[in-house]
């Protein structure tokens, strides 16, 4: 069996804070296709580490079954700094205390980083290319010191996937449907995944703008492409962001039809020896900049008039937000309005907001003026 646990300590910043992080390896290293798996990188969102508790069961029965055809290596809960961040009885898995960096924005923009170690070596053997710029990052990661448990805990992961054919970083919403973030020229290549998960939307961006983990390989090979136009430089890596439907969602009866989903997916592409079940087709893909984050224009009490999945026109009403100051104090409702058409994705579950706070996500099928070209997280 190649089914294996790893351990790696991560020194911390500060006394008695360092702290260890797990990931799990099967099938054979020599396997031409690897695949990366994490899960709460966001520490506070847990469907997808549900996920990965009932997959880990199936990669090691397949692996004592002799039919994993992949490097499979599995990070279940990616982030321990995050879970360790609970204040005043609430868990902040979100962002680094210490810096309040998002731990899922300003990962590295890595073609400058390898550009020149890179030049001149690159030819008309698409895998030979491959090779060179995966070496050429992993080097990178090797010459790096990393002063901080955060910086040593990117490196860690960066390694480990930064050389896979395929990356699934699992998330999840507020209140939500699932869904899929991925790059506009990964689809339809990824359109398997997307009927095995069943979701509601899959959103493409080529840059969301916030340097997420899912952007950093494509993003590599997407500028090694444009720089060397006459060369021959494929896609290295197929990587998405799967949106486990709401925090709340982390159940086991959720957990292990997510899990068989992604089970599922792998033995479709051949990287288990396995048939799965036909499955219905998913939504075609849709751009980012056509979905709308609609955000509190006031602070107040949130009542919904929508549900999840209900379908909306541009001007109807999503929900009201109840007055809680002034001569109209817990008297007013304003209604917040939809700005385009589509239906609702993602909802908040805290219904007391400020001006700016995320509302809904409502998917709609045409670019917004207001998202073309611009910031497209909610953050």
């Amino acid at each position: 069996m190649t089914f294996k646990q790893h351990q790696q300590r991560l020194t911390g910043d500060a006394p008695g804070h360092s702290t260890t992080l797990y990931w799990y390896s099967a099938g054979p290293e020599t396997a031409e296709t690897k695949i990366y798996l994490q899960a709460a990188l966001h520490a506070d969102e847990q469907p997808g580490t549900m996920a990965l508790h009932h997959l880990l069961p199936m990669l090691r029965d397949a692996d004592a079954a002799g039919t994993l055809k992949a490097r499979f290596v599995v990070f279940p809960s990616v982030n321990p700094l995050g879970l360790a961040t609970r204040v005043l009885r609430r868990h902040i898995g979100r962002y680094d205390l210490t810096t309040g960096v998002n731990f899922n924005r300003r990962w590295p923009d890595l073609y400058p980083l390898v550009a020149e170690a890179v030049a001149g070596k690159l030819g008309d053997d698409p895998k030979a290319n491959l090779r060179i710029i995966r070496k050429a990052v992993g080097d990178w990661i090797d010459r790096q010191q990393p002063a901080t448990a955060a910086q040593q805990l990117r490196l860690l992961t960066l390694k480990a996937a930064h050389d896979a054919d395929i990356v699934l970083d699992l998330h999840c919403d507020d209140e939500s449907l699932k869904h899929i973030f991925t790059s506009p020229d990964l689809m339809p290549g990824l359109q398997d995944l997307a009927d095995r998960m069943q979701v509601a939307a899959t959103l493409t961006a080529e840059d969301s703008g916030g340097g997420s983990f899912d952007e950093v390989l494509p993003s590599l090979y997407r500028k090694a492409q444009r720089a060397t136009p006459d060369v021959a430089i494929p896609m290295g890596a197929e990587t998405a962001t799967l949106e486990y439907r709401g925090q709340a969602d982390t159940h086991d009866e959720l957990g292990r039809a997510d899990a068989q989903g992604l089970f599922d997916f792998f033995s479709g592409r051949g990287l288990i020896d396995m048939t799965p079940p036909p499955v219905d087709p998913a939504p075609h893909p849709t751009s980012l900049e056509a979905t709308e984050m609609l955000r509190a224009d006031r602070p107040g009490l949130l009542a919904y008039r929508v549900a999840l999945g209900d379908k909306v026109k541009k001007g109807d009403v999503v929900a009201d937000i109840i007055a809680m100051d002034g001569p109209e104090a817990f008297l007013a409702r304003t209604p917040l309005r939809a700005g385009t058409d589509g239906f609702i994705l993602s909802r908040a579950s805290a219904k007391y907001v400020v001006a700016g706070s995320s509302v809904a996500k409502i998917v709609g099928s045409e670019v917004l003026p207001t998202r073309a070209g611009g910031y497209l997280l909610e953050d």
